[in-house]
């Protein structure tokens, strides 16, 4: 049965692409409504346009602590304190470890790591204050295996995922869930692009299931972890890799 989110607050960052746009659309068909955040300004449209009404695009680069914050209150301002965050805001930049320049590194963290880190906090506040919240966090299959040319991302993705364990740790007595959700490669425009060809081919080979995974299905995962059937979750890491770390 699908889950029912009337009158529920979700905040979604990365909300104008890839998987935090489907997200957001995921959460809108199921009544919620939307404050979309994203350093791009056509989350401001395509939150306009999404199903249902009340939603917000809110351009923002969350890498600076104020963005995130203000992100926050304005959410309160306009709609109401926030029930559900889902921090889906991200980037991969890809090199050898020998040759990963500082400030490649530094961006990969700030975005993947002190982004989401911001918006959690931020959240958090209030939804302590609240007695009620629900996080999750994309982390990635990154954070669990190591993947060639992918130093500075799967360092971020460990780190959000062991970020996700102590906000889970202090926030439960609040009513504050915190979980993770880590995906192998997803069908986005970005994800194809990136993975076109035999090199995209060769990886979905090493994937038992054959294949990568649709955006949708972790739209799915993290619907569930943002319900109330989910009360019990926090503090955990779900894989969504068609048993690729399995192996």
């Amino acid at each position: 049965m699908s889950q029912s989110f009337d009158s529920k607050v979700v905040v979604v960052t990365g909300a104008a692409s890839g998987i935090g746009l489907t997200v957001a659309r995921h959460f809108a068909e199921r009544g919620a409504r939307i404050v979309g955040v994203d350093v791009n300004e056509s989350v401001v449209e395509l939150m306009a346009d999404l199903p249902g009404t009340g939603h917000h695009g809110l351009v923002k680069d969350l890498t600076h602590p104020d963005a995130a914050s203000d992100a926050i209150a304005e959410t309160v301002e306009t709609i109401g304190v926030p029930h559900i965050l889902v921090n889906s805001a991200g980037l991969a930049l890809l090199d050898s470890a020998v040759d990963v320049t500082p400030e490649r590194w530094q961006r990969t963290l700030d975005v993947n790591l002190s982004g989401t880190f911001y918006m959690a906090q931020a959240a958090g506040r209030v939804m302590i204050e609240a007695g009620y919240g629900r996080i999750i966090n994309l982390a990635s299959q990154a954070a669990v295996v190591g993947l060639d040319q992918h130093a500075a991302y799967c360092a971020s993705k460990a780190a959000v995922v062991g970020l996700t364990h102590v906000l889970a740790l202090e926030w439960a007595r609040h009513g504050v869930t915190v979980n993770a959700v880590s995906p192998t490669v997803v069908e986005t425009p970005l994800g194809m692009a990136a993975w076109a060809g035999e090199k995209g081919e060769k990886a979905k080979r090493e994937i038992p299931v054959g294949r990568f995974a649709q955006p949708e299905e972790v739209a799915a995962l993290i619907g569930f972890l943002a319900s109330d059937d989910a009360a019990m979750i926090t503090g955990s890491n779900y894989l969504i890799d068609g048993g690729f770390t399995s192996v």
